[in-house]
């Protein structure tokens, strides 16, 4: 399979890092900024992505759900067949909708919300939700670095460089470890930890009450922002990993021995370098798909479980 990797930041090289271990062929790594590649990869302008067309069977988009993606995909889709990771879980429907009017115009395939979440546990919340439809689920994430809200945070002005870090509720974990069903609200499954560096003279209530007041990302939660040095952010960057788990309790029956539990969890030592590994089984599926004739617009739920494995054989995995 031969891809493009659009966007170089922490994902980008999570991406290209996983071609390696997959065999795929990288033609291009397309950025905005003055790049190198420690594999040795072709870097060239972001603009000149299009010249590229007929070469590239999948192009990974690689950008932040805040601003990029939104504008980015629906673009791409217009000469390529691609993946992205958008994450943004209550904008997705728009998202498909519009990337998938400019594929379908194409005549490309796009499969969009390719990460762990949504995506590997979009899955498993669909499976779980399937297998016992009498129960409930509860998606936690963290302690780790969400890529996404720490790309909203940077967004905001004046700010020099910010990382957030998503803590799930100690309280939410144990009453869901003890087998109990009710609802939570969004801040009561999870605390926000943001570290926020800031250019000198800059506002320092204005960029807070920014941050805690941004819908989809901070407003529902408990947030707390930390101002810090510009060294101590980056030293904070570093720490890659993240976490996470689904969890569904639910019944079958009327008896004590119905009650059951199903539970998906990952713990992963580099967030972006595992994400790039989800995006290029996307791809893959996507290359296949797209061979059989599929166009438009897709999620991983649409996307039958042979078609990811690198393999033609599965029997071997049932």
């Amino acid at each position: 399979m031969r891809i493009g990797i659009y966007g170089y930041g922490n994902l980008g090289r999570g991406v290209e890092a996983a071609s390696k271990k997959s065999g795929d062929e990288v033609v291009g790594i397309f950025s905005r900024r003055k790049v190198a590649s420690p594999f040795g990869n072709a870097v060239y302008p972001a603009g000149t992505a299009q010249g590229f067309k007929g070469e590239i069977d999948v192009m990974v988009v690689c950008g932040g759900s805040a601003a990029d993606l939104p504008e980015m995909t629906p673009r791409l889709a217009a000469d390529f067949s691609l993946v992205d990771s958008f994450d943004t879980h209550g904008k997705i429907a728009r998202h498909v909708e519009k990337v998938g009017a400019a594929a379908k115009a194409a005549g490309t395939l796009a499969l969009v919300s390719a990460g762990w979440d949504p995506g590997l546990f979009s899955l498993a919340r669909l499976y779980f939700s399937a297998f016992l439809p009498d129960g409930d689920t509860y998606t936690f994430w963290g302690r780790g670095v969400s890529e996404g809200h720490s790309d909203a945070l940077r967004r905001i002005g004046g700010v020099a460089d910010a990382v957030e870090f998503t803590v799930p509720s100690d309280s939410a974990l144990s009453q869901v470890g003890r087998g109990v069903r009710r609802h939570f609200a969004p801040g009561e499954m999870h605390k926000r930890e943001c570290f926020v560096a800031l250019e000198d003279g800059v506002d320092r209530e204005r960029v807070e009450r920014e941050i805690v007041t941004m819908p989809e990302y901070f407003a529902p939660y408990d947030t707390k922002v930390n101002f810090v040095s510009a060294d101590e952010v980056a030293a904070l960057r570093g720490k890659m990993g993240h976490s996470g788990r689904v969890i569904r309790l639910g019944e079958s029956g009327n008896y004590e021995t119905s009650r059951h539990r199903m539970e998906l969890s990952l713990s992963l030592g580099s967030n972006p370098g595992f994400t790039g590994g989800v995006l290029l089984a996307a791809a893959r599926a996507v290359f296949r798909m797209r061979a059989r004739g599929k166009v438009g617009c897709v999620t991983l739920l649409d996307v039958a479980p042979r078609d990811l494995y690198p393999e033609e054989g599965v029997f071997g995995l049932i």
